[in-house]
């Protein structure tokens, strides 16, 4: 058996070709032969001979060069075939996806990447007709980003460059941010025949120094006929004169439904003049919702009175049916309403009118008032952690 090594190097691809000649050598008869002599003279091994032989029948029956270029030309012109293709496709998709750039480069050598963000992220759930907002109910912003650095580009013709903001399917992931113009354009989602533009409003942001405020945008329709029933928001610069290709932006996706749904929206955080099934767990006309109804408790302020007044009276309203953990659910979403500054004072006409007990407007004792003092006491409601002792603060007042 003779093994040949083919090493290869083709467009900077390498390959190590591993050949391998097996022949079969010739049979070799047992009996000796008559001319061979009577027998082996002294000091022959009879088995030296053999392999000796042999050997020299190996190298007789072995294959001339020729025939060697023969079996090996077939497999190196197989590889060379193969290797050719691999980097005609790779060229040819460098091409397609410098083309679908139109001719700019995402990074260039001795320039910056750049890449639109949406800084912050939405709102959600998102209805129709409503107003799309960042998570903090503020505007979304869209800003412009080196991906070296990460910190936002505020000089040169891409920081006042303006901005479309447009709808994406929600199953675009474009390999991260591997993606061309092309690509982006064709996830771009287009209104239904008959209806009125997807995204309505403000769509497009002028960018300063590097950043923008998106203005008031909403959607005209759902988004339950997409193909995966979801969409993202996307950004892109629609200057032609900004030079390097600027990545454009998308965000996560999201569910857009029907704004009859808004109709049965919790709000976070609750106002204490909404209706007491805008709290979590507490559906509208729901089991908890009548019962609530019939002790007269039908908005978030008279939960919280509830809560701190006569806090078992309220756990008994629920009943058994709600868990301990939709219990602390429903509590947790009330306790973030934000509440009247005002605060009152109690005094009882048997004690001095220099005391009494300080509340806010929910009926939560904030502290007492001894001898022109006010103690806030930080009190540990029953539904909580009651182990624990309260912290008190001394604060003098002027009254």
């Amino acid at each position: 058996m003779l093994v040949f090594l083919v090493y290869c190097n083709l467009c900077q691809y390498h390959r190590i070709v591993l050949c391998l000649y097996v022949f079969r050598p010739p049979m070799l008869s047992q009996k000796r032969n008559p001319d061979d002599g009577d027998g082996p003279s002294d000091g022959d091994n009879p088995d030296d001979k053999r392999r000796k032989f042999r050997f020299w029948s190996v190298i007789q029956d072995a294959p001339s060069l020729q025939s060697m270029q023969q079996l090996l030309e077939p497999l190196i012109r197989k590889v060379v075939r193969e290797e050719v293709e691999l980097a005609l496709r790779k060229y040819i998709t460098r091409v397609q996806r410098n083309d679908g750039n139109d001719g700019k480069e995402i990074c260039s050598s001795g320039s910056r990447c750049l890449q639109l963000k949406f800084v912050t992220g939405m709102s959600l759930p998102v209805f129709t007709g409503a107003r799309i907002e960042g998570r903090d109910g503020s505007n979304l912003t869209v800003a412009l980003v080196d991906t070296i650095s990460g910190e936002v580009v505020d000089t040169g013709p891409q920081s006042s460059a303006k901005v479309e903001i447009v709808v994406l399917e929600g199953d675009f992931e474009g390999g991260g941010d591997n993606y061309t113009v092309e690509e982006f354009k064709n996830n771009i989602v287009r209104e239904r025949e008959g209806k009125k533009p997807l995204l309505t409003g403000d769509t497009f942001v002028s960018l300063k120094y590097g950043i923008g405020m998106v203005g008031e945008i909403s959607f005209t329709d759902n988004s339950s006929w997409t193909r995966c029933r979801r969409f993202r928001l996307g950004a892109r610069i629609i200057d032609d004169n900004v030079g390097t290709r600027v990545l454009e932006a998308k965000t996560a996706s999201f569910v857009v439904r029907d704004h009859r749904g808004e109709l049965y929206k919790k709000h976070h955080p609750p106002s204490l003049g909404d209706e007491v099934w805008r709290l979590q767990k507490i559906s509208k006309d729901g089991v908890y919702h009548k019962r609530l109804s019939q002790e007269k408790i039908e908005t978030v302020q008279d939960f919280l009175t509830q809560l701190y007044v006569q806090p078992s009276r309220l756990r008994n309203i629920f009943g058994p049916g709600m868990s301990t953990k939709m219990w602390e659910a429903t509590i947790e979403h009330a306790q973030t309403c934000v509440l009247d500054k005002k605060i009152y004072v109690y005094k009882p006409r048997d004690l001095e009118q220099k005391s009494g007990v300080v509340f806010n407007v929910v009926g939560q004792v904030m502290g007492l008032l001894s001898d022109y003092q006010l103690m806030l006491t930080t009190w540990l409601s029953p539904h909580t952690n009651t182990g624990k002792k309260s912290t008190l603060l001394t604060m003098k007042i002027l009254l």
